[in-house]
């Protein structure tokens, strides 16, 4: 697999000389997959770059999956140059969620007075396949997929992405401090990421902005951190990224993150996910 991350800001874009580093693009993961297969998750900003960057490799398929439909991880979807493609085909999965659900947002979002161009524009329609049900776990492509439910106000889901015996999990939007209708517990999410070699969670907050948005759906980075630690991973990604936190304030939290890495003489890269950044796993 190759995962590239076009987005990894939290709840609104961001931009500015102090946004450079980190970048200011909400969520949007791109994996690259042996079989070929190209798998989006979430449609942030971040996801306008990457249709730009698939139209000019003239690739013509793709896959969305969504963690959840609030804006900042939706909000980018009518900016997806391939749709307006003749030719390309954007397979949008349900995942585990009810049926038409993704096709639901999809209408939402593009739906007058919200944006000009309707989904229901008879030039678009070919371009989106909404047929596809994904099972816990299916597949795609070579690539196994399996869900976990997001601790998050109105729901969601974390991804597992498996490949050759390497592991990506992803899970945005999470509280680990709060227990919200459907979530699972610290040690749920524990087992789900045991060991993955590529760890990108929640880690939105500090100690001091978590006394006023406890409940919100966001997780201390520390607890973060914590989680990371006790699951094993292998490289550990701090991800959505407070909109207001400026390069330099993340690159304090990195810099305690990997303090106490250290002091407790653990063999773990930790890091804070930023646009453009690519693993090979």
């Amino acid at each position: 697999m190759r995962i590239t991350c076009w987005g990894s800001r939290g709840s609104i874009p961001t931009s500015g000389k102090n946004y450079v580093k980190y970048g200011g693009d909400t969520t949007c993961i791109e994996i690259r997959a042996q079989s070929g297969d190209i798998i989006i998750i979430d449609a942030g900003t971040g996801i306008r770059r990457l249709g730009d960057q698939l139209i000019k490799e003239k690739c013509k398929e793709h896959h969305i999956l969504f963690t959840h439909a609030h804006w900042d991880h939706i909000l980018g979807f009518p900016f997806f140059s391939p749709i307006y493609v003749p030719g390309n085909l954007l397979h949008i999965h349900s995942g585990p969620f009810p049926a038409n659900y993704a096709k639901n947002i999809i209408a939402r979002v593009m739906h007058p007075p919200n944006f000009p161009v309707g989904y229901g524009e008879s030039f678009m329609q070919p371009q989106i396949d909404f047929t596809n049900k994904l099972n816990n776990p299916s597949h795609i492509g070579s690539v196994k997929i399996c869900a976990i439910p997001l601790s998050h106000p109105n729901g969601g889901y974390g991804y597992k992405f498996i490949e050759n015996n390497k592991t990506f999990v992803f899970i945005t939007d999470n509280e680990l401090n709060y227990h919200h209708q459907g979530g699972k517990g610290f040690e749920d999410y524990r087992q789900f990421a045991a060991n993955a070699d590529l760890f990108l969670h929640d880690a939105e907050y500090t100690a001091d902005e978590y006394k006023k948005t406890k409940k919100f759906g966001h997780s201390l980075y520390t607890d973060a951190l914590e989680l990371a630690i006790k699951a094993k991973v292998k490289r550990f990604g701090l991800f959505h990224i407070n909109q207001r936190r400026t390069d330099a304030a993340m690159d304090e939290i990195v810099t305690l993150c990997r303090q106490e890495i250290a002091q407790k003489k653990i063999q773990m890269d930790c890091f804070a996910a930023a646009r453009d950044m690519t693993f090979n796993l």
